[in-house]
This record gives C-alpha cells, sequence and structure tokens, in this order.
C-alpha cells in the first residue's frame, strides 16, 4: 500500500507541477482550490498495485492549507527501479476532453524511474517525511509486497508555482505504473481547479 498511497501523491503533485523544475514560463499563484477531488483503479482485475482506499479532505481544498487524507492498497511484488509512470492529462474544453502534451515536464509525459525522482525529492539516507516516517512508511524504492495503511493524516500543502498554461477547469488523469516490462498498476484522478 505505501508504494500505491506514494503512486497516487506522486500523480496528483505531477497534475499540479510540484515534480517538475521551475521554467521561465512559469507563475507564482496566491491561492489554488481543488474540488472535486475523485480517484478510482484502472488497471487489470490483477493487478499488482492496487489502491483500495483514499480519502482527502475538505472539499474544496486549498493551496496553500491544510489537507488531511488517509489511504490504504496493496501490492503483491516488490517495486524496484526503474519504475515507469506514464501519465495522461486531459482538460475539458467545451464539453470535449484535450488531451494535454508534455510541456515543461507536466502534462501527458513519461516519466521514466518514478524511483528516481522519489530520491530527488528525498535524499537516501534522509528520514522519509511526516507522517510516513511515524507510521514506518517507506519513501524510497524498493518497495516490498505487502497490504498497507496510512491513517488520516493532516498534511500542509505550500505555496506553488503553475505552468503559465495551466488554467482553471477540470481535469482528469491517469497513471499508468509499470517495471520490468509490466503494467503494475493504473489509477485514474479527477479534478477541478480554480486559481486566484
Amino acid at each position: 500500500m505505501r508504494n500505491i498511497v506514494i503512486f497516487a501523491v506522486t500523480l496528483s503533485m505531477l497534475a499540479v507541477g510540484v515534480f517538475t523544475d521551475r521554467q521561465h514560463n512559469w507563475k507564482r499563484i496566491n491561492k489554488v482550490k481543488v474540488s472535486g477531488f475523485a480517484w478510482k483503479n484502472c488497471g487489470k482485475p490483477d493487478a499488482a498495485a492496487v489502491l483500495k482506499t483514499l480519502s482527502v479532505s475538505p472539499d474544496p481544498i486549498s493551496i496553500p492549507g491544510e489537507l488531511t487524507a488517509s489511504a490504504s492498497g496493496s501490492t503483491s511484488v516488490e517495486l524496484l527501479a526503474p519504475l515507469s509512470v506514464n501519465v495522461t492529462l486531459e482538460m475539458e474544453v467545451a464539453g470535449f476532453w484535450v488531451k494535454i502534451p508534455c510541456m515543461d515536464r507536466l502534462g501527458s509525459c513519461h516519466y521514466a524511474d518514478a524511483c528516481d525522482i522519489l530520491n530527488q525529492l528525498i535524499p537516501p539516507g534522509q528520514d522519509c517525511p511526516e507522517p510516513l516516517h511515524t507510521y514506518g512508511l517507506p519513501c524510497h524504492c524498493p518497495f516490498k509486497p505487502g497490504s498497507y495503511a496510512l491513517p488520516e493524516s493532516d498534511f500542509f500543502l505550500p505555496f506553488m508555482d503553475v505552468p503559465s498554461w495551466l488554467t482553471n477547469g477540470e481535469y482528469r488523469l491517469q497513471g499508468v505504473m509499470g517495471g520490468g516490462g509490466e503494467e503494475l498498476g493504473c489509477l485514474k484522478v479527477a479534478l477541478a481547479l480554480h486559481s486566484e
């Protein structure tokens, strides 16, 4: 489950640009409201990595602001580097879903190794951030097989910079996690963004 929680959080952060380098066409926003957050598994019935529960509140989520989340899930295989993630990001435009291409490492992109992204965010040897540390959940590959749970926990979401093309609207995101040439899990996320 710990890897599924990280997968879900990684997908959501990729959706709003947390893991990308700040580029010249990015802008600072004072406040973002994320509403209508929903998720579902989209993998095969026998997928190795499955998110069983994910709850986030409040709705809408304010950035910057507090977020409360809990999750549970399982993996039947060890997840090792390289752990690829293929992301498809779409925005609703005039009633149609339009695929957003990969720009500034954000959008419908292929990430060759999510394990490397985690290592960039939290250098190996450094303690995992709270509340993962408190509950003994790792934040680096490899992730061992098993069932895991993150109890209801509070997080602070800081100010962020976003690409200038990321605008208010309805978004949906699909992430497919793979390793060893096989699909290990798939997750769909839907949300609406409103920035000030």
